[in-house]
């Protein structure tokens, strides 16, 4: 997906009347697609990674940026519009898992979990795993150890306090590392 299909599929976004009638002006094309391209693949991943679902993360990923587009805020740096972004993906995210509880559909929501004896791919074992976390431990997860962002971002991100995130990692962590040992993926076997 490119930034000019976001842009193809919302029609008047740009110049929508609650823009019109703010005092900051709409973000220009360029602008946008720069930050899209730099912003996009990893936001992709990272709901990915919370949704167990490429399609899924396809549409999440739209919709964040038809929000952040909608919303025309105004931001002190690129950093603030990317921690916007992905607060937003994480609100949206959030949203696809009370739905999929709503209608019983487990499936959108995480992928079955394969025996523990089938060891033929250790990575999508633990891909498996990573998916039976609540959304909130694999967005903790991802955003501190893919994304590499500090608890401040993360608290951003989650809507909640940064100096929570330290203690909801750490349970996070700990739930993984349990997973992990039960299934008998020690520290001797993910070496």
């Amino acid at each position: 997906m490119t930034a000019e299909n976001v842009l193809v599929a919302l029609p008047g976004a740009l110049t929508s009347e609650r823009s019109r009638r703010r005092p900051n002006r709409p973000m220009d094309e360029a602008k946008f697609d720069a930050f899209y391209r730099s912003t996009a693949a990893g936001l992709w991943s990272y709901l990915h990674r919370m949704t167990g679902d490429a399609a899924a993360a396809d549409d999440l990923l739209q919709k964040t940026f038809f929000r952040f587009l909608r919303a025309n805020p105004t931001f002190e740096s690129d950093e603030h519009m990317r921690r916007y972004v992905y607060r937003a993906a994480t609100n949206l995210a959030l949203d696809h898992f009370r739905e999929a509880k709503r209608n019983r559909d487990r499936a959108a929501a995480a992928p079955p979990a394969e025996p523990a004896d089938d060891r033929r791919d250790l990575r999508h074992d633990i891909k498996r795993i990573f998916a039976e976390l609540n959304p909130r431990e694999r967005a903790l997860l991802w955003l501190a150890h893919v994304e590499e962002s500090d608890h401040e971002e993360i608290g951003e991100a989650l809507g909640v306090k940064a100096k929570s995130v330290r203690v909801l990692l750490f349970r996070a962590r700990k739930r993984l590392a349990g997973m992990l040992t039960r299934r008998g993926f020690g520290p001797e076997a993910l070496r």
